[in-house]
């Protein structure tokens, strides 16, 4: 049985180790997969989340409006002072997340990895992309592009280093063979299309395939 809170817990105290470690400047830098949030702005938006939830506060969930808030409130805090929020906030949540809706701890883990290569990348550094957060979040994630490849009447065959999957059941059957970390960051709009396309295709590449529905593809490559 999966221990969603030692796996949220165990990223989060990864991101504050991180976080920590960095100059003032460096934490004001613009982060390339979120170009609108400097890196601090994205620890906001991760401890924003657990305040959130404790708070009740769930009008809006998800939507760019909701995640604005909570970057907007700590705009004026120090990281010291997000850091501990979060810490304060997540010693609620993360006990009680084995109770959550399949649903919401999926959507909650796959945010979290995406935002915590999101600031490894603004920082320029890389790591634990073999994480058991990465692992769940993919796993969680890989069912979703059968709702882009059902409308397109695929049957999508994927090849990476952490397994194989097929999903939707349609008549065009395609092939990709693909690092998985590449490919979790492209269902999270974290890869252009000319990016996608340059992955291991059998047949014509379609990227629109692996973009997860709530996101969009990058307009200019990423290279993390």
């Amino acid at each position: 049985m999966t221990d969603y809170a030692q796996t949220y817990g165990a990223l989060r105290s990864r991101v504050s180790d991180l976080v920590r470690g960095v100059s003032g400047e460096e934490l004001e830098r613009l982060t390339p997969a979120a170009p609108e949030w400097r890196v601090r702005d994205v620890v906001a938006h991760l401890s924003g989340i657990t305040a959130d939830i404790n708070a009740g506060n769930l009008d809006g969930v998800t939507t760019d409006s909701w995640t604005a808030r909570q970057v907007d409130a700590r705009c004026d805090w120090t990281i010291e002072q997000i850091l501990d929020e979060w810490d304060t906030e997540a010693a609620k949540v993360e006990p009680l997340m084995p109770d959550f809706p399949e649903v919401a701890i999926g959507q909650m883990l796959t945010d979290a990895v995406t935002h915590e290569h999101d600031i490894r990348g603004g920082l320029e550094r890389p790591g634990a992309r073999d994480s058991d957060a990465m692992a769940l979040a993919f796993d969680r994630a890989m069912p979703g592009l059968a709702m882009t490849a059902e409308p397109a009447d695929v049957t999508l065959r994927v090849e990476t280093d952490a397994g194989n999957a097929t999903v939707g059941t349609g008549t065009r059957h395609i092939g990709l063979r693909v690092d998985w970390f590449d490919l979790f960051r492209a269902m999270t709009g974290r890869r252009s299309l000319d990016q996608m396309r340059g992955f291991g295709w059998d047949g014509e590449p379609a990227p629109e395939l692996l973009v997860l529905p709530i996101f969009t593809p990058r307009p200019t490559p990423l290279v993390e």
